[in-house]
């Protein structure tokens, strides 16, 4: 009995099949079985025209029927898997292939497709160890050593990377995608040159690589270019009109131009394109507040449900100030660091035989200049123990100017201005000074290299001011805290140890100059009779509860105006147009312009009350309030951005001046609005309090901080594993 059709017809089925013609080779292959029924070649084929048809279940019935005509087939074992993995069955899909390889041991393509599958669930060491196994049984299998480097990069194993991709060439020189993958890798190490120079390669074999040009506007957007970013962003879409990922980077260069509305639209192309681009409708939020747009407000809830917390991460700090959810904010932090770290730690050297008289303590920030990082840690460094703490300073922002950039470049031992360097040289420059402390100013806010610290850059590593929540990884060891910022009942949401500061965690300089100036209210358009509300936050702080509230107050309170800080035009056009709406005159908001810092602090007498905002407190701009004299109403909330001002508060000795409901805010507000006398005896308490509560008493407070970073060296000199501790005064 003849059990397949002529080698002519299996010929023409294997070229339609070749040339990608699935539908003609499903319909011809099914005919033919009616007079072949027992060609297990034959339903293979079927099964495999149909996955690329996307018909899974006529692929399966296919696929099917032909190991039962010949259960000792490789290759159906092989498309079976490959189907399941299609349908993100990864583990029957794995096991498939292991069926083909007991059959067949020396299938390269089992092993290939097998790594793809184990790749995919994660199983990094397994699929390399499956390519190599292809690898073994066809040297030329460049696909093979270009997964490789696929895995190695996924592992943040990235010289490894690059020198499999560079394999992948020596077999494959025309290999665009090796080329292209190569200038991932280096964009990642900072090599920002030899990247975009690894792409342009690519684009010389395949001038229409979207993705190259795509990757080029990231590397100039590194570089500070975002015009020729834009340029390249526009040469992907114009091959590729379809490419979210293009069009969401873009978004990213016209925000960093204050291009605002144009990112906005940029975002929400992408949204478009790619519904389920987390990334892109994050940064469409964000985006959307930074302008004040409460448009889609009413869709929030839903949206903050899922953002980050299922499919694709998102950098956490996107949505501090779309809600006040520790939980929410937590489970974020840990997708994300799940996301972006894969780097192993390098071993560091021993611990020392005797423990140090001098602890090298290191600063990691892209902050070191006019930024309010700076600003509040200007009094700590000067302040530190010479005696016990040695300095150093790495700093990655590219701004090199300003008054605190030069005092800070003169109170620490070492200042290293490590901007131009890759990480890894980074790492290797921080490791050769032996640190004892490596400290994170950055977290998960912008321009940050927190990434550094996955390499272990000393045996203690801590998480401080720059962002206020948790990181959620492996390899930050403690969080700067205290009681009123993680109190016991929201412990559960912060991944680190906790070094609890016994007053407030945030430093703050007592030497700050406040400008000696003459100024009146018409100088900054102000009336001269009349209560001023101020909130000098960043206006995307600002949601419509907070501004309800702030209206009703306008209304209720005879000649007063509210004292906004002016963070872009769009903000300030639909502030006002939200005042219209709420039956307030849009004059009655004044807007402030950005000016040095000592006349800042002087302008804030011309205020009467500060105003604070929800979701995200005032962190500086509450200190800078409370330093000038002004006194601060909050509403305490959940997650640590939420409740920075009550800390300050506490620290200040005005406790008072805390919240926790919205109508108790608004009350306590309109109180002291309407009551002079009470606010003058709260504001008299915090002209004297801040000269002599713990706040602004900064050698106090240096001494704490002191404390807390010896009594973790000490832990780890003792051999002990890093744990939660109060820091005493004692």
């Amino acid at each position: 009995m003849v059990t397949n059709p002529p080698q002519d017809q299996m010929n023409a089925l294997i070229a339609l099949y070749q040339a990608g013609q699935f539908a003609a080779v499903a319909e011809r292959a099914q005919a033919l079985a009616e007079s072949f029924p027992s060609s297990f070649i034959l339903w293979n084929i079927f099964g495999a025209a149909n996955i690329g048809l996307g018909r899974t279940h006529e692929a399966e019935q296919g696929f099917s029927r032909a190991i039962k005509l010949n259960p000792d087939y490789p290759d159906a074992h092989v498309n079976m898997g490959n189907m399941l993995q299609k349908q993100g069955k990864l583990d029957q899909a794995i096991a498939a292939y292991q069926r083909a390889l007991a059959i067949k041991s020396d299938h390269p393509d089992a092993c290939y497709n097998m790594g793809n599958a184990q790749a995919e669930r994660g199983k990094l060491d397994e699929a390399i160890a499956s390519y190599r196994r292809a690898l073994a049984l066809r040297p030329d299998y460049a696909e093979a050593q270009f997964s490789i480097g696929n895995a190695l990069q996924k592992q943040g194993r990235l010289d490894a990377a690059i020198a499999a991709y560079q394999r992948a060439l020596a077999i494959k020189s025309d290999y665009g995608e090796a080329y292209n993958n190569i200038g991932n890798v280096l964009q990642k190490q900072g090599r920002l040159d030899e990247a975009i120079a690894a792409f342009q390669r690519a684009l010389a074999l395949k001038p229409d690589h979207a993705d190259a040009h795509n990757n080029i506007g990231n590397a100039l957007q590194d570089q500070g270019k975002p015009d020729a970013a834009i340029s390249a962003y526009q040469r992907a879409l114009a091959r590729n009109p379809g490419h979210a990922d293009a069009q969401y980077n873009m978004g990213n260069a016209l925000q960093k131009q204050d291009r605002p509305d144009e990112a906005i639209g940029a975002y929400q192309q992408a949204v478009a394109l790619n519904p389920d681009h987390n990334i892109a409708e994050a940064r469409l939020i964000l985006q959307r507040q930074q302008i004040c747009d409460w448009r889609h407000i009413d869709q929030l809830g839903g949206v903050c449900a899922r953002l980050g917390l299922t499919a694709q991460a998102i950098n956490p700090f996107m949505m501090l100030s779309a809600e006040d959810d520790a939980a929410r904010q937590m489970a974020r932090s840990q997708n994300w660091a799940v996301a972006e770290y894969k780097q192993a730690p390098i071993p560091l050297a021993g611990k020392p035989d005797v423990r140090p008289e001098r602890l090298r303590i290191g600063y990691f920030s892209a902050d070191f200049h006019d930024h309010a990082t700076l600003c509040l840690m200007a009094g700590l460094l000067p302040e530190h123990d010479a005696a016990r703490f040695e300095l150093f300073a790495y700093s990655y922002g590219g701004s090199n100017s300003g008054e605190w950039r030069r005092r800070a470049e003169g109170d620490v031992d070492h200042f290293c201005d490590v901007t131009a360097l890759s990480d890894a040289a980074l790492v290797d420059l921080a490791r050769s000074h032996g640190l004892d402390v490596a400290i994170d100013l950055k977290g998960y806010t912008q321009h940050t290299r927190s990434g550094l610290f996955q390499y272990r850059l000393a045996p203690i590593q801590i998480s401080y001011l720059g962002y206020p929540g948790t990181m959620a990884t492996t390899f930050i060891d403690y969080l700067i805290a205290d009681p009123t910022i993680i109190p016991a009942d929201q412990r559960r949401f912060y991944s680190e140890r906790l070094i609890y500061l016994p007053h407030s965690y945030q430093p703050n300089d007592d030497a700050r100059e406040i400008a000696a100036t003459s100024t009146t209210h018409a100088d900054f358009g102000l009336p001269e009779h009349g209560f001023i509300f101020c909130c000098f936050n960043n206006n995307y702080k600002i949601s419509p509860k907070e501004f309800d509230i702030w209206m009703r107050l306008l209304r209720q309170v005879d000649d007063s105006v509210l004292w906004l800080l002016r963070s872009n035009k769009w903000a300030e056009r639909n502030l006002k147009k939200e005042a219209e709406a709420r039956g307030v005159d849009p004059s009655r908001l004044v807007f402030a312009d950005r000016i040095p810092h000592a006349d800042h602090l002087a302008r804030h007498q011309h205020a009467d009350l500060f105003l604070d905002t929800f979701n995200c407190n005032a962190h500086t701009t509450a200190s800078d309030a409370l330093w000038a004299g002004l006194p601060v109403v909050t509403k305490q909330g959940q997650q640590f951005a939420a409740r920075v001002a009550a800390s300050l508060l506490n620290a200040v000795g005005l406790a008072e001046l805390i919240t926790t409901t919205e109508p108790d805010y608004e009350a306590l507000i309109l109180e002291l609005a309407t009551n002079r006398g009470r606010l003058k005896q709260i504001t008299d308490r915090l002209a004297s309090n801040r000269l002599t509560e713990p706040l602004f008493d900064t050698k106090r407070y240096t001494r704490n901080f002191e404390r807390g970073l010896q009594q973790a060296y000490d832990r780890y000199f003792d051999d002990k594993e890093p744990h939660d501790f109060a820091v005493s005064e004692s």
